[in-house]
């Protein structure tokens, strides 16, 4: 137990550092590249933040466990569109602009119902597992073409130094290592106080994934990055939905429950709802952060704890 609570607080520690450098140093190579912040965001930060996620989907697939697969990847959804981003957004304000909703927003939306309709024969077949991997890499290409975006130069953001490439990955590995590591010995701890293994796994484990989006997120905010926030948290779930099931349906088809099919619409209309949060006046507010909140909230209970 005390080793437990041990690496728990490495694990913070691990989290808040890894999110500083990911932060710091992405947005010094953005500068120095003349790529904007929200294009580092959707795609070095969310991909990198995303390993967590990752790791738990394809090895749960390769342990023929497939509704853990696709659960971890709707319960990302949930925390990272609807948890974090509401949280952020309570607190202050988040801007956005036409390319996060037009761009990306529907991409996104695009890609969960695309990913409905081949669920609905209840499997995720290799060669479908193929053409989202082409879609997500198309998706990437597309980005990196359209990356110098009309934003607002910001004169203090410091130029990048030949440091920020390993400090970028460095950050990388200490957030999936510190997420791994909470999810863990947080899981040691709540058996040693009598909890389930099934409260535990639809608890600690969605929740233990998606802290590097947290802790990056969080940074971001404190930062004022704005763009490199919402591109982390948009980007996390692109690359969740396009890449890691992807990845994961080509290597081993992945079996649809009826639930994972009702849950999948669930997460369309869901995000189909945050454009139209993100367009209105062209910010995700206060009290839109709270409904984002309340509904996922509602949509964890009812899916999972009941």
């Amino acid at each position: 137990m005390l080793m437990d609570l041990i690496f728990i607080i490495l694990s913070v520690f691990l989290l808040w550092k890894g999110a500083d450098f990911v932060v710091d140093s992405a947005s010094a190579l953005a500068s120095s590249f003349g790529i904007s912040e929200l294009t580092v965001g959707l795609t070095i930060v969310a991909m990198g933040t995303s390993l967590p996620e990752f790791m738990v989907t394809f090895l749960a697939a390769l342990k023929n466990l497939p509704s853990i697969s696709l659960s971890n990847v709707i319960g990302s959804n949930i925390f990272n569109l609807g948890i974090i981003l509401g949280s952020l957004a309570l607190i202050q304000p988040v801007p956005t602009n036409k390319t996060i909703i037009f761009r990306d927003g529907l991409f996104l939306l695009a890609i969960i119902l695309l990913i409905t309709w081949f669920g609905y024969d209840l499997l995720l077949a290799r060669w479908a597992g193929g053409l989202l991997l082409c879609l997500f890499t198309a998706y990437l290409v597309w980005v990196g073409k359209k990356n110098k975006l009309p934003v607002e130069i910001d004169v203090t953001q410091r130029k990048a130094k030949w440091w920020d490439y390993p400090r970028l990955g460095l950050g990388i590995l200490f957030l999936s290592l510190g997420a791994n590591f909470l999810v863990e010995h947080a899981s040691n701890l709540a058996r040693h106080f009598g909890l389930s293994e099934w409260f535990i796994g639809v608890t600690i484990v969605a929740a233990g994934t998606s802290l590097p989006e947290l802790a990056t997120s969080l940074s971001a905010a404190l930062k004022g990055k704005h763009q490199l926030l919402v591109g982390n948290l948009l980007g996390s779930d692109i690359f969740n939905f396009a890449g890691v099931l992807g990845i994961t349906a080509l290597f081993h088809p992945l079996s649809i429950s009826p639930l994972g099919l009702f849950n999948l619409k669930i997460a369309a209309t869901n995000v189909l709802l945050l454009l139209i949060f993100m367009r209105t006046n062209w910010q995700l507010s206060r009290w839109e952060g709270l409904v984002l909140i309340l509904i996922n909230l509602l949509r964890w209970s009812r899916d999972y704890l009941h």
